[in-house]
């Protein structure tokens, strides 16, 4: 890549949120969070997989929650996540190379890894990046989760802002009164230069119920930014808790 001219404006990378005292808020940190889904249907089976992984998971420190495949008997979900993704790498990839984890299949086409991002109206940035998604995630009364990746078309980044906007705030309302009435808390991550398949976008749904996962996500296909410019959604993986761990 080249260097940037002298005249060009300089790259800021940092997360915006909105003024607080008459001063914006920038953040340098960000949450990312990973799924990988497995097959466990081996000698071992999908139980004492979970029990020995959860066990692995616990030993390394690691923040994780490990789910029941719903549409898989034998499957497993184990979600991660840092603020560091180097312990994707340290922490969470050793734990499969230790002897009674071994015989996992893993999924490669429901791997999903994404980062928190701000849209610069956040009343309070560090929540939403950093706590928000690790406390909907660990809340023991919302064991469901839906996961799934998305991309909208190219057209969609040619409209002008304003038109955006009011986009983003019709799909966005749809979101908040769904958690407003404890129905689904969505969590919402960037994978722009990700992802496999070239999705933008991996959004997590979790509710203490199934249902209005699936209710949410059909509320949604009737909004300008479903209809007319999201080109692929899915695949989803559904899962079930089965093991917590906030890690250290």
């Amino acid at each position: 890549m080249g260097h940037a001219h002298s005249d060009s404006p300089p790259i800021d990378v940092r997360e915006r949120g909105a003024e607080r005292d008459g001063q914006p808020q920038f953040s340098e940190r960000r949450l990312f969070m990973q799924l990988l889904v497995f097959d466990a249907t081996g000698q071992l089976g999908a139980s004492e997989a979970a029990k020995n992984l959860a066990a692995a998971l616990e030993r390394r420190r690691a923040a994780a929650v490990l789910y029941a495949d719903v549409n898989n008997p034998g499957g497993l979900g184990l979600l991660s996540w840092s603020e560091n993704p180097g312990d994707f790498v340290s922490r969470v990839r050793p734990v499969f190379a230790e002897q009674e984890i071994r015989g996992l299949k893993l999924r490669h086409e429901l791997t999903m890894l994404g980062r928190t991002y701000s849209s610069g109206f956040e009343p309070d940035l560090d929540f939403w990046l950093l706590d928000r998604p690790r406390q909907t995630v660990l809340n023991e009364a919302w064991p469901w989760a839906v996961w799934y990746p998305l991309r909208r078309g190219g057209a969609f980044e040619r409209l002008e802002p304003k038109e955006k906007g009011a986009i983003m705030r019709e799909h966005a309302g749809i979101g908040k009164a769904y958690g407003a009435a404890d129905l689904a808390h969505d969590i919402r991550l960037a994978c722009h230069g990700l992802d496999a398949n070239d999705n933008e976008f991996v959004i997590g749904l979790i509710g203490r119920e199934l249902h209005p996962l699936s209710h949410v996500v059909q509320a949604m296909r009737r909004t300008r930014q479903t209809s007319e410019f999201i080109v692929q959604m899915g695949p989803f993986f559904v899962g079930h808790v089965l093991w917590r761990n906030a890690g250290s």
